[in-house]
């Protein structure tokens, strides 16, 4: 009986499946100019279900790490079966996020598997759990770029390669902003247990508004050039330039009008 709990609870889930059709389902769309009359709205489809299937790797990858590190409780609340309705918070795992896509075109991280720390043993493996999260986002981004690092874009569909483009930022924007080393952040949870007790005692209080503090940030337009100048440098180096993400955010933003599609490298 325990064995059989154990396989249900890491069976993946049909909401998971579903995102993923939805996603492979878009992506042709927009590669094949099927819908070509709302191509836009196949890039939102596309991008947005890829969002939300990197946003589940990213909490079972907590999940996962944590189950090997001691925590056998994840598969009773669900977490391996990549279902993003079990999740503690997904308001904010799933929810917040995709709005801020919509809104700004930025990866915003949200935390929501729990994970009971009492279980786990050792202060690398607590800050493995917590770094797993964010080194998903960046294999992510690196499985949606490699066609670009690969040099094998040729013949690849302009909206799909600017839909492509603009899901690896998101991407990297979440995995930079998740290593912020901010309370209630993936980054303070890597440092956290190599630091004191008192001091931890007295910035717990401040972990539910970390997040907000580091989006706040973000409005500061000095601390939003650096952020995007970073993004920028890291998308380059995967082969992605500035003129691929733009037009990917402007084929996404579909409710403004669909956009024209410019040649290839006309301001790259």
């Amino acid at each position: 009986m325990t064995t059989a709990i154990r396989r249900a609870d890491r069976h993946i889930s049909p909401v998971f499946l579903a995102l993923v059709a939805v996603m492979a389902v878009s992506g042709w769309a927009v590669w094949s100019g099927q819908l070509a009359a709302s191509t836009g709205f196949a890039v939102f489809l596309f991008v947005v279900s890829g969002w939300v299937v990197s946003l589940c790797l990213h909490e079972y990858a907590h999940a996962r790490t944590a189950l090997h590190s001691g925590d056998i409780s994840v598969g009773a609340k669900g977490y391996l079966t990549l279902n993003p309705l079990k999740y503690t918070h997904a308001l904010l795992s799933i929810v917040l996020p995709v709005i801020f896509v919509i809104m700004g075109g930025i990866g915003l991280p949200g935390g929501a598997v729990f994970i009971e720390r009492g279980r786990i043993r050792g202060r690398w493996r607590h800050s493995l759990i917590s770094a797993a999260g964010p080194l998903t986002n960046i294999l992510f981004a690196a499985i949606v770029t490699a066609p670009f690092w690969l040099g094998a874009m040729d013949g690849v569909p302009d909206p799909f390669r600017y839909a492509l483009a603009f899901l690896a930022l998101l991407q990297v924007t979440a995995a930079i902003l998740n290593f912020v080393p901010v309370p209630g952040l993936d980054g303070y949870g890597v440092i956290e247990p190599w630091l004191s007790h008192s001091f931890r005692r007295q910035v717990e209080p401040f972990a539910p508004f970390g997040l907000l503090a580091v989006f706040g940030l973000l409005w500061v337009p000095e601390i939003n050039h650096v952020f995007f100048n970073l993004v920028d440098m890291i998308l380059r180096a995967l082969g992605v330039s500035n003129w691929d993400s733009y037009w990917g955010q402007e084929f996404f933003r579909f409710w403004q009008g669909e956009s024209q599609i410019p040649q290839v490298g006309g301001g790259a």
